[in-house]
C-alpha cells in the first residue's frame, strides 16, 4: 500500500518564521548565518535569535543547582546537559530588572519586558488606571508568559484605540461597551477579560445569533417577518436560551437554526412575490414546487412548518423528512493511509495530526474533537486512555507518544489565555478552545474527505465490536451504530437478537 494518499499537499509544520541562513555574522552558540548580533559572550558573539532564547529560559543551574536564569552554554561538551546560570557560564551581565527585581533580561533599558508592558499600558489608559476592572486588565496581561507578545499586540492602532477609549471611560468596561466596537480585537480583549472574571461570561454565539436575528428580520415585508418572528422566538430562541443556561455549546444549534431561518425567509418572501401567499394560506402545490425547483437545502423549511402546524397556523401542508442519497466513504486502505501519514509525517503542525487521528481512528466529529477538555486523557504506568463516552477508550502506540508530545507543548498558552487552559486544542482566545472551522479547513486542505473518513472510521469499528460498545465507547447513540453496522453487513448487526435467542 502507498503511504501517502492522493491528493496529499506536504508543507512546512514549523511554527514562526523561518529563520535566514545568510548574513555576514556567524553565531557563536548556534552556527547560523545572521544578519544580527545581540550580546557577546565567553563563547563568542551569539545572535538574537539565541539571546532571546537564552533570557527566557528559567530552570536549575546544574553546576551551583539554583533556581534561576540560565542563558549560559551546558558544560563540556556543549551540546548535551542542561543550560547554566550566568556567573557559572562567565557571564558578566546582571539580567536582574532594576524595578522588580526578577531575574528576566533585559527589554528597555534595565527594565524586564514585564515592567515595560506595564508602563506601556498605563500610559494608553491614561495613568495609573483607577477603576478595579482596568487594574485587573493590566495585572491580566502582565502576568502571561510571554509579555512580549502583548507588546507586539498593543501596536496595533485598533487596540491602542480601544485601551484608550477604555481608559478614558468613553467605553465602559462592561459587555454592553464593548459590543460598540465589534472585531477580533474586541473579542481577544473580552476573552481575555471574562476568563480572569472582570467581566461574566457570556455566551458569544447566542449574543451574535440575536444581533444576525435582527439585522435578517430587518426589512422584511410584515406577511414573511411576523410568521418567521414568531418561528424565531417560539422555536429556536427559546431553546438556544435554554442550552446556553446550563452551559452546554450552542454552535451546533445556532448554525442549523440560521440555515432553518435563511431558508424559511427565501420561501416565504417566494411565495409572497409570486403568488401573493402567505405562511397560512401556503398550499401542498407550492411546497412542492419549491422543493423540486432548487438545491436540497430547502428542505430545512420543514422545521417551520412543524412548528406552524403546531400552532394551528398551517395544518394542510406537509414537508417530507429529506435522508440523503449518498454516505460517502474511504476504502481502509486510504484510511490507513491517512493515519500513518499524520503519524509520521509533517504536513501538518502537530495539533491538527492529532485531530486528524482522532477523527480517523475513533470516528469523533470534529465539533467534539475541538472541545475535548485535557483532563479526558490519562497516562499512567497501565498505558494511556481517553474518554470520548461513557468509559474510557485505550490509545494504542504510537499515537499515545503524539498525544504526549502534543500535550507537553499545546499552543496558545503564552498570552491572555494561560498554561491553566482546561482544553486539549486551546484557541488563540483567552478561555476557549480551538474553533471547529478551523481545524476543518486544515485538514480539508490537506485532502481529507472528512465524512468519508468518519463513515469508514465507524465501518470499522462496528466490524470489531458489538455496535452496542462502540456507542457506548465512542459517544454515539446505539441507533446510528447499529446503522452503520448494517450498512457494514458484519455479523455483529443482529448481536442483541442472536443473545436473546441463544437465552
Amino acid at each position: 500500500m502507498d503511504p501517502e494518499p492522493s491528493g496529499l499537499s506536504p508543507r512546512s509544520a514549523q511554527r514562526g518564521r523561518k529563520r535566514l541562513a545568510t548574513g555576514e555574522y556567524t553565531c557563536a552558540r548556534c552556527h547560523r548565518q545572521t544578519t544580527r548580533l545581540q550580546a557577546t559572550w565567553p563563547e563568542g558573539r551569539i545572535c538574537f535569535v539565541c539571546w532571546f532564547d537564552a533570557i527566557h529560559t528559567h530552570g536549575t543551574c546544574p553546576t551551583c543547582g539554583q533556581q534561576r536564569l540560565l542563558p549560559g552554554p551546558p558544560p563540556d561538551p556543549p551540546d548535551s546537559g542542561q543550560p547554566r546560570c550566568a556567573p557559572c557560564a562567565g557571564i558578566d551581565d546582571d539580567f536582574h530588572c532594576q524595578r522588580c527585581g526578577d531575574e528576566a533580561g533585559h527589554y528597555r533599558g534595565t527594565h524586564c519586558a514585564r515592567c515595560a508592558l506595564r508602563d506601556d499600558l498605563h500610559d494608553l489608559l491614561g495613568g495609573q488606571p483607577s477603576p478595579d476592572g482596568l487594574i485587573a486588565l493590566v495585572d491580566v496581561l502582565c502576568r502571561v508568559e510571554r509579555p512580549e507578545s502583548i507588546i507586539v499586540w498593543k501596536r496595533s492602532k485598533k487596540v491602542e484605540a480601544l485601551l484608550r477609549a477604555l481608559g478614558d471611560g468613553s467605553i465602559p468596561l462592561s459587555h454592553e461597551g464593548l459590543d460598540t466596537i465589534p472585531g477580533r480585537t474586541t473579542d481577544h480583549l473580552r476573552a481575555v477579560l471574562e476568563n480572569r472574571g472582570v467581566l461574566p461570561s457570556r455566551d458569544m454565539h447566542l449574543h451574535r445569533f440575536e444581533r444576525w436575528i435582527d439585522t435578517k428580520l430587518d426589512g422584511l415585508p410584515e406577511d414573511v417577518r411576523q410568521p418567521v418572528e414568531l418561528f424565531v422566538n417560539w422555536h429556536h430562541l427559546r431553546r438556544i436560551r435554554a442550552k446556553a443556561s446550563t452551559g452546554t455549546s450552542t454552535r451546533g444549534p445556532v448554525h442549523s437554526a440560521k440555515q432553518e431561518i435563511t431558508e424559511t425567509i427565501k420561501f416565504l418572501t417566494w411565495l409572497h412575490d409570486t403568488y401573493q401567499r402567505t405562511a397560512a394560506t401556503c398550499t401542498q402545490p407550492d411546497i412542492d414546487e419549491w422543493l423540486s425547483s432548487g438545491p436540497t437545502t430547502r428542505s430545512y423549511i420543514r422545521t417551520f412548518f412543524v412548528v406552524a402546524k403546531n400552532r394551528r397556523i398551517n395544518t394542510r401542508v406537509t414537508v417530507p423528512h429529506r435522508s440523503p442519497r449518498t454516505s460517502p466513504s474511504l476504502s481502509q486502505d486510504q484510511r490507513l493511509a491517512w493515519i500513518h501519514e499524520l503519524l509520521t509525517g509533517s504536513s501538518e503542525p502537530l495539533p491538527y495530526r492529532v485531530a486528524g487521528i482522532l477523527l480517523l481512528l475513533y470516528a469523533q466529529p470534529l465539533v467534539k474533537i475541538a472541545a475535548l477538555p485535557s483532563n479526558h486523557i490519562n497516562d499512567d504506568a497501565n498505558g494511556m486512555s481517553i474518554i470520548l463516552g461513557q468509559r474510557p477508550t485505550d490509545v494504542p502506540e504510537p499515537f499515545a507518544q503524539l498525544l504526549r508530545d502534543h500535550l507537553a507543548d499545546r499552543p496558545n498558552l503564552r498570552t491572555g489565555g494561560g498554561p491553566d487552559s482546561p482544553w486539549l486544542f486551546p484557541s488563540t482566545l483567552a478561555g476557549q478552545h480551538l474553533h471547529p472551522n478551523t481545524v476543518m479547513s486544515h485538514l480539508r486542505d490537506l485532502g481529507i474527505n472528512l465524512r468519508g473518513a468518519r463513515n469508514r472510521a465507524i465501518g470499522e469499528l462496528v466490524l470489531e465490536c458489538p455496535p452496542s460498545l462502540v456507542a457506548e465507547a465512542f459517544g454515539y447513540s446505539s441507533h446510528v451504530a447499529f446503522l452503520h453496522a448494517e450498512k457494514a453487513a458484519e455479523p455483529w448487526a443482529r448481536y442483541a437478537g442472536r443473545r436473546l435467542d441463544d437465552r
